[in-house]
């Protein structure tokens, strides 16, 4: 008894032990101010997005769990540990009435040890009204924003602990009349034991790694006025066609270390506690911690239940307002990050299982969004 409690403790030590260090690495930049990172410097952020409900109630910190069509988001090697096919479907009523939609489908192959999938997300806004600083009213016209990715994954079990995936997947930018396109690839891995007799999991993710994305269109097209030349008599003539050169910018690369412990493992309830830390490149390093409540086969039916909770830190989540007495900033400060959901599910012996899944989660000034996603299983 002594031998789980120890391991217990363990566990839950490397679970935490990425929130102090975060914390004191906050305290000694607030002495000296070289902050060199590089916000706002890449371009496809709805990359970052997410994929699902329980991903999104979990704050992310679910690479090292996910085994289901969510998996290739997350982490592509986590398709290779499904159990039968799954397909995913969520949608993210986003910031300032936009929308963030993303779909799944995985299929097993040769036995189990080995997987493919297919995956695609979009973001964006249809019909808003453009103004320009010659008509501040409006010029009646209209400009719609499409942000899209489609993803191809192969993931394949080495042992019976370890399983790796790869994920190709090209990225399409269209603001107005102005377009780009990039290419990415992401990498991920998950080695799943055991400790105290309780599973453990751990993952390592690379995503977004590529191309640079720069933009063309007709938006960027304009015209130069012919040059006079000197000593001779101006004439009309036509301008000259040119265009706007445009830098190159990349995509929000970002590299995760997730690890979960089962402390609850029963034969239909199940306690996980999780924790991940990331570091993109267009941000500071953060963590997230969570958990997640499962219950199977309610009364004895095929009908289950879950409920998730976590807290996000990113190294942007810094606002200093000027007077926090006399605003609200510094309360929203302190909630951005919190996410809460839960879902319902039911599988039967066959292997058919059906779930819903909700996610809200505070994005300090910008508000509150939701997540809704459904999942099938065969």
């Amino acid at each position: 008894m002594s031998h789980l409690y120890t391991a217990r403790n363990l566990a839950l030590a490397a679970l935490l032990s990425g929130v102090p260090a975060g914390l004191a690495a906050q305290a000694a930049g607030d002495d000296i101010n070289q902050d060199n990172t590089a916000y706002g410097t890449t371009s496809a952020e709805f990359l970052l997005f997410g994929a699902g409900a329980r991903g999104t109630a979990l704050g992310g910190a679910y690479s090292a769990i996910a085994s289901d069509a969510s998996a290739l988001y997350y982490n592509p090697a986590g398709i290779a540990l499904a159990s039968g096919s799954n397909a995913l479907l969520g949608t993210y009523d986003y910031v300032a009435e936009t929308r963030y939609s993303w779909g799944g489908v995985m299929f097993p192959f040769s036995g189990g040890s080995r997987a493919i999938g297919l995956q695609g997300g979009t973001f964006g806004f249809r019909d808003q009204p453009e103004y320009t600083v010659e008509q501040p009213d409006g010029t009646g016209s209209t400009y719609s924003v499409s942000e899209t990715f489609l993803g191809l994954t192969f993931a394949q079990n080495f042992s019976d602990r370890f399983a790796a995936g790869i994920t190709a997947k090209a990225v399409f930018d269209n603001l107005g009349d102005a377009s780009g396109s990039a290419f990415a690839v992401d990498f991920g891995t998950n080695f799943h034991a055991a400790l105290g007799g309780h599973p453990i999991r751990f993952s390592f993710v690379v995503a977004n790694l590529g191309t640079n994305l720069s933009y063309s269109g007709e938006a960027l097209n304009t015209g130069t006025p012919r040059e006079p030349i000197p000593g001779e008599q101006d004439v009309p003539s036509n301008e000259q066609p040119t265009s706007f050169r445009t830098k190159a910018f990349s995509l929000p690369v970002i590299f995760r270390v997730g690890l979960a412990y089962d402390l609850v493992t029963g034969d239909n309830n199940r306690l996980t506690v999780l924790s991940d830390f990331n570091q993109p490149n267009n941000s500071g390093a953060g963590f997230v911690v969570g958990g997640e409540w499962m219950s199977q086969r309610l009364g004895g039916s095929a009908f289950g239940f879950a409920a998730r909770g976590s807290y996000s830190y990113t190294g942007a989540n810094n606002l200093d307002p000027i007077d926090p007495a006399t605003t609200a900033l510094s309360d929203e400060e302190n909630l951005q990050g919190l996410a809460l959901g839960g879902g319902v599910n039911y599988a039967n012996e066959g292997g058919f299982s059906l779930g819903l899944d909700y996610a809200w989660k505070y994005m300090g000034v910008l508000g509150g969004t939701n997540f809704f996603s459904v999942s099938l299983g065969w």
